[in-house]
C-alpha cells in the first residue's frame, strides 16, 4: 500500500508539479511555503501572519493562495516528489495516510494544549499515540427543520424530533400530508454521504474502527443503517443525486421537512421568510448523549523541507486559542469552535442557533483515520448508496463494508 501511494502519487507529480516543486526546492531557507486552501487568505490570517513574521525576524511566510478541490492534492503530490511545501491545510483524515507514508513530521501537544480543545478534537489529529496536524477548521451537524411544513403536516411546530423514530414518524407524517418531501437524505458520490452517514452512527454510540479493529459490522452501526433505510420513502426523491449543499439549497427554497447541516445553513436561513428551527440532533436507542461526526481540518508540517520546526511553531501560533478564536467565530463561514472559551459563551448567548452544534461535541466521535482514506470513504459510500437505492440489505451491506475495509485501515 506505501509502496503504491508514493509511486502514483510521484506520476502525478512528474506529470503536472515540476515546475512547482522548482520553485519549492529553491525557497530560502529563512521561508515557509504554505498551501492555503480556498479563493483568497483570509484577513485574520494576514493579520496574524504579519504578527508572526514580527516576532520571527527574517522569517517569511509565503501562502499560496490554491482552489479547495485541488489544494490538497497539490501538496500530496509535491511531498510525494521530493518537493515538499513546509505546511498545508489537509483535511485530518489524511494524517494517517501521510505518517504512514513518511511525508509529514509531528506536531506534539502538551497535555495542557489537548486539555484546551472540546472533548474528542485531538483524536481527530491522533495516530498512533502522536498528533499529526493542528486543527484548523472544525465542523459539527445540527437538525433544521421547517416550522410551517411541520404545521401543514399537523405536527407541532415547535418541537424538533429528539429520537430517530420521531424523526422518521415526523417525516413521514410530512411526505403524507403535505406531498412534500419530510427529510433530505443525501447519497451523491461524493465524500459529504458518508459523512452525513456517520452523524448517525455518532448518535447511536456506534465507531467505525477501534485501533486497528473495524467494528463497523455492530448493532449500533445496524441500526443508523436500517434507520436510514427506514427513513428513505420519506426523503427527496433519488438521493443519490444530492449532496449536502445541494440538499440545503432545497430546504432553502422551502422544498423539504428536516436536514442535517452545519452553522452556515442558519448563517443562510436568515436571509430567507422560512419560519425555521435548529435543534441537536436526533438520538438513537443506544445513545448516551448528544452526538455528532467531528470533522477537522489541520495545519500538516511536512518532512524534508528543511524548516519543520519553524513551520510547526507557525502552526501553533495561528491555531492558538487568540488567532483561532477570531477565525472561527465568523458566522457564515459554517465552522464549529475547536475551544471552549468566554469568548464562545458570549456568542451562544447572542445567537441560540449556534448551541446545538457545540452540544453534540461531548458524545461526537471523530473521522475515522485510515491509512487509505479514500478507500475508505468509497466503501462507506457504497454501502449507503446500496441500501437507499435497495440494492441490499442493511444487515448484509454491513457485513460487506466490514470485510471490504481490512485492506485500507
Amino acid at each position: 500500500m506505501t509502496f503504491h501511494f508514493k509511486t502514483g502519487l510521484l506520476a502525478l507529480a512528474l506529470l503536472g508539479s515540476t515546475a512547482l516543486g522548482a520553485v519549492n526546492a529553491q525557497a530560502a531557507d529563512k521561508e515557509i511555503s504554505w498551501i492555503y486552501c480556498g479563493d483568497s487568505i483570509d484577513p485574520i490570517h494576514v493579520k496574524y501572519i504579519k504578527q508572526w513574521e514580527d516576532k520571527n525576524p527574517g522569517w517569511a511566510v509565503k501562502p499560496e493562495v490554491v482552489g479547495w478541490e485541488q489544494c490538497q492534492d497539490k501538496a500530496t503530490t509535491l511531498a510525494a516528489a521530493g518537493t515538499p511545501v513546509a505546511m498545508a491545510y489537509v483535511g485530518s483524515r489524511t494524517l494517517k495516510q501521510f505518517a504512514d507514508n513518511d511525508l509529514i513530521v509531528p506536531i506534539p501537544m502538551t497535555d495542557d494544549e489537548k486539555k484546551a480543545y472540546y472533548p474528542g478534537i485531538v483524536n481527530t489529529v491522533t495516530f498512533d499515540g502522536k498528533q499529526w496536524g493542528t486543527p484548523i477548521a472544525f465542523s459539527t451537524k445540527a437538525l433544521y427543520w421547517n416550522k410551517d411544513l411541520f404545521k401543514k403536516a399537523g405536527l407541532d411546530p415547535e418541537k424538533a424530533p429528539t429520537t430517530w423514530a420521531e424523526e422518521i414518524a415526523d417525516a413521514k407524517a410530512i411526505k403524507e400530508k403535505t406531498g412534500i418531501p419530510g427529510y433530505g437524505l443525501s447519497a451523491k458520490t461524493f465524500d459529504n454521504t458518508m459523512h452525513q452517514f456517520l452523524h448517525w452512527v455518532y448518535t447511536n454510540n456506534g465507531k467505525v474502527i477501534d485501533g486497528d479493529k473495524i467494528t463497523l459490522d455492530s448493532p449500533e452501526v445496524l441500526a443508523a443503517l436500517q434507520a436510514y433505510k427506514d427513513i428513505t420513502p420519506y426523503s427527496v426523491e433519488g438521493p443519490t443525486a444530492y449532496e449536502q449543499n445541494e440538499m440545503r439549497a432545497i430546504f432553502l427554497d422551502g422544498k423539504v421537512g428536516m436536514i442535517q447541516a452545519g452553522s452556515g445553513a442558519a448563517a443562510r436561513l436568515k436571509e430567507t421568510k422560512i419560519n425555521w428551527g435548529v435543534a441537536p440532533l436526533p438520538l438513537g436507542p443506544s445513545a448516551k448523549g448528544q452526538g455528532t461526526l467531528l470533522i477537522t481540518d489541520s495545519l500538516a508540517v511536512f518532512k524534508g523541507s528543511g524548516v519543520e520546526d519553524k513551520a510547526i511553531d507557525l502552526a501553533k501560533f495561528i491555531t492558538s486559542p487568540g488567532p483561532q478564536g477570531e477565525y472561527e467565530l465568523q458566522g457564515g463561514a459554517g465552522l464549529t469552535p475547536l475551544r471552549p472559551s468566554a469568548q464562545v459563551d458570549e456568542f451562544v448567548k447572542k445567537d441560540a442557533s449556534w448551541k446545538p452544534f457545540i452540544d453534540g461535541i461531548a458524545y461526537g466521535g471523530p473521522e475515522p483515520l485510515f491509512k487509505d482514506y479514500k478507500g475508505f470513504q468509497n466503501v462507506m459510500i457504497a454501502m449507503v448508496q446500496s441500501v437507499v437505492t435497495g440494492q441490499a440489505q442493511p444487515a448484509d451491506a454491513l457485513k460487506k463494508a466490514a470485510a471490504d475495509l481490512e485492506q485500507y485501515k
